[in-house]
């Protein structure tokens, strides 16, 4: 049993290894993250004292009720959901591919989810907002396969895997850029604010699709655990100790692929967002893999935090906060790629 863990058991057939310094960070980043709901709640163009948002939420009426109830609430809990999900995905991509610089947004998966989505804005087969995350989900799959079937060599490499997302994804914007180029003005205004990445506007209807696939992939979850320290070792180690390498990474790669797409269909395509959840929430558990609880809280905190600022920095005006977030994580991404450069 490593230093820093406790073994716990719950159940007499059941044992569980608790990293004491991971579930510390993973107490203060709730903490934070109740901190950061609770002043989103509050500030904006009309701040509302934390005792009247309370009795806003608590009876369903007064004078804050629309604010409160209708558009701050359900947009704070749409980027709770969306982060999450997507610092779940960025883990479980990261570790398949072995590689810090991979998330969803960067290999083509996020890339398909938004072609799909734009597709159905623009041909006005989907109607309604909250089957957009169902159009994200397919498109995000479509271009996941591609990528799989494209970089699939008598085994996976996770250098083919990413090269190979990456050039899918360019091909993927470039049919987003064609469209948009010939498209009607109004059409092509509307896909360009949903391209940014946005909780403006964002209610109930595109809550609860990540509620549902956030709930419904704990299971999938619980045994992601276990296979990320499988995965963290190299493939023959693995191998060698009875783990099926590609099938255990083609699992993982499926569950991360929903939760982005879902993520995207919900919001848009937030950048970075993904790819910086993770690696932070290993900074500060100092755990030998990612950290899925510690990812998903650090990309919720990240998410909510980023939101309030993009809507309170330059009132009234609302910077989408997908620019905001690839505003942060474009010179993340340059130092990182600097660090790996400078280690090798």
């Amino acid at each position: 049993m490593r230093a820093g863990t406790t073994l716990l058991r719950p159940h007499p057939r059941v044992s569980l290894l608790l990293h004491r310094r991971s579930a510390a960070v993973a107490l203060v980043l709730l903490g934070i993250l109740v901190a950061a709901v609770l002043t989103s709640a509050c500030v904006g163009q009309t701040y509302i004292p934390p005792a009247q948002v309370w009795h806003t939420l608590r009876t369903g009426s007064g004078p804050y009720d629309l604010v409160v109830g209708e558009l701050r609430v359900p947009r704070i809990a749409v980027g709770v959901l969306v982060g999450a999900a997507l610092g779940l995905a960025g883990a479980l991509v990261q570790t398949v591919t072995r590689n810090p610089l991979a998330s969803p947004d960067v290999i083509g998966i996020g890339h398909g989810a938004a072609a799909a989505t734009v597709l159905a804005l623009a041909t006005g087969v989907v109607s309604s907002p909250g089957a957009l995350p169902v159009v994200s989900v397919l498109g995000g799959l479509v271009a996941a396969a591609l990528v799989h079937v494209l970089a699939w060599r008598r085994g996976m490499q996770p250098s083919r895997f990413v090269l190979t997302g990456v050039g899918i994804g360019v091909a993927l914007s470039a049919v987003v850029q064609l469209y948009l180029t010939d498209s009607e003005l109004e059409a092509a205004e509307q896909v360009k604010l949903w391209l940014t990445g946005s909780l403006n506007g964002r209610g109930w209807a595109q809550a609860w699709p990540p509620a549902v696939v956030l709930g419904l992939s704990l299971p999938a979850l619980v045994w992601a655990s276990r296979a990320l320290r499988s995965l963290a070792l190299d493939p023959e180690t693995a191998a060698g100790l009875g783990v099926r390498v590609d099938r255990a990474r083609l699992g993982l790669t499926v569950l991360g692929v929903v939760l982005a797409a879902t993520a995207t269909g919900a919001a848009g395509p937030i950048g970075f967002v993904a790819l910086t959840a993770p690696q932070l929430a290993r900074r500060l558990t100092r755990t030998p893999q990612l950290p899925l609880l510690g990812a998903a809280l650090t990309g919720a905190v990240v998410l909510v935090a980023a939101d309030l600022v993009a809507r309170t920095l330059l009132p009234p005006l609302e910077i989408p906060v997908g620019a905001l977030t690839a505003l942060v994580g474009g010179p993340y991404l340059l130092w990182l790629l600097g660090r790996r450069t400078a280690t090798r």
